[in-house]
């Protein structure tokens, strides 16, 4: 009898089992996807749930529903089943700049007049700090108080936030002066803003080498200072992933100028220097041959970026390079270009360049304010934790069809 109770009991808890491994693998999950439709620059608004077709992993989807969204109403729906889609939207205003430009005030007038909504949240995360501005403060406050109250902040952190940053530039650009006049091209090249009086009876090769070895270290810590940390990002699109409704990000990115020596005046000097193995190496890899390694996995964080489901869209904007005889001033933010831009593309989002933050402001918001909201379920979803490709098409040929990348089934 005991036996038979062991026996019913041990099957009893083998059923139980089989049916959680059961459920667990019939799991049902709806994907969402943001998509935007585009013929040349004009958003087409006219397509319906036949008009797609959903791939995961290049699987063909069943699509359950489409709705077309304008800002935040749903204006015509297309539904084999019915959802609830959550159209609150969330800006954030992400500016990574190391001093401040005026033209940002034109980029945020134009935002507040034109893109931000009497119910939308909006988050700016200034070099120092971030800053939530809730969907009730328009009630208290006019658009352009609340402009000028954000500028204010926006200037202040990037001053002291950047301060560093700008003394290491700063001092890049007076070793890099010196270094024209030790190498003794023209009348201009004589002006060292550092004093080398006490090495007026120095060697020219090691005063030469001196001088490389200190253009080397500030550089390595102007580099240092403007370090992409991926634990960062990651927490960034977490918070992101975690956030409901719609959600929209702005990153201004400053571009980054490294001052060098003109080419000709660095390839005269390598010429006279042929013999001495070290000062042409040293000069080779520091205006030829450096190159900053990213200092993230842009894959990892696309993934991260993509799963959060968060339109990023990627400002990158200038001021004009200073004009000092004897230098160029050559942009080192490629890496950091090519990662985000491939980043905003994961996302469904848009790169962005131009001296004006307003043009970029005007072009990346007008691409965010209409877009189809599309559902799917998953045929055998498995929550692998494996990050599944997404690629939506439509029917007809020539549109430009835009949408984040995939997502991971956690």
């Amino acid at each position: 009898m005991k036996k038979q109770i062991l026996m019913f009991g041990i099957l009893v808890l083998g059923l139980t089992l089989f049916a959680q491994q059961v459920t667990h693998e019939t799991l049902v999950v709806n994907i969402e996807v943001p998509v935007r439709v585009f013929k040349g620059n004009q958003f087409i608004d006219n397509l319906a749930i036949d008009d797609f077709e959903v791939y995961e992993n290049g699987k063909l989807q069943k699509l359950e529903a489409v709705y077309l969204i304008k800002k935040k109403d749903i204006e015509r729906k297309d539904e084999k089943k019915e959802f609830a889609p959550d159209t609150n939207r969330t800006f954030y205003l992400f500016f990574e700049i190391t001093e401040y430009s005026p033209r940002i005030r034109d980029a945020m007038d134009y935002f507040m007049q034109n893109v931000l909504g009497p119910e939308d949240n909006l988050i700016v995360v200034s070099p120092m700090k971030t800053y939530e501005m809730s969907s009730k403060a328009l009630k208290f406050k006019s658009k352009e108080a609340i402009v000028d109250d954000l500028i204010a902040l926006l200037r202040k952190d990037a001053m002291i936030g950047s301060m560093e940053y700008r003394s290491a530039f700063t001092d890049l650009t007076r070793i890099t002066r010196s270094l024209a006049g030790a190498m003794a091209i023209g009348a201009e090249g004589q002006d060292e803003t550092f004093d080398f009086s006490e090495y007026a009876d120095m060697d020219p090769n090691v005063k030469l080498e001196m001088l490389l070895n200190m253009y080397r270290n500030v550089l390595a810590r102007l580099q240092q200072l403007r370090y992409i940390d991926e634990a960062r990002l990651l927490d960034f699109a977490k918070t992101l992933k975690n956030k409901e409704g719609q959600k929209c990000v702005f990153l201004f990115y400053q571009r980054e100028f490294v001052p060098q020596i003109e080419p000709k005046i660095l390839a005269q000097t390598m010429g006279e220097y042929q013999g001495s193995q070290s000062i042409s190496q040293d000069l080779d890899n520091l205006f030829y041959s450096y190159r900053r390694e990213i200092g993230f996995d842009v894959t990892r964080v696309k993934q991260a970026y993509s799963d959060s489901s968060a339109s990023i869209h990627f400002m990158f904007f200038s001021k004009p390079a200073d004009n000092i005889p004897g230098i160029v001033f050559q942009e080192h933010s490629e890496d950091i270009f090519s990662a985000f831009t491939q980043m905003a593309t994961a996302t469904g989002g848009m790169t962005e360049s131009s001296s004006s933050p307003y043009v970029l402001f005007q072009k990346a918001a007008g691409s965010f304010e209409n877009y189809y909201l599309l559902y799917y379920t998953p045929v055998n979803y498995r929550r692998d934790g494996q990050f599944k490709n997404i690629k939506v098409r439509v029917k007809d040929t020539g549109f430009n069809v835009i949408h984040r990348a995939g997502y991971f089934a956690n």
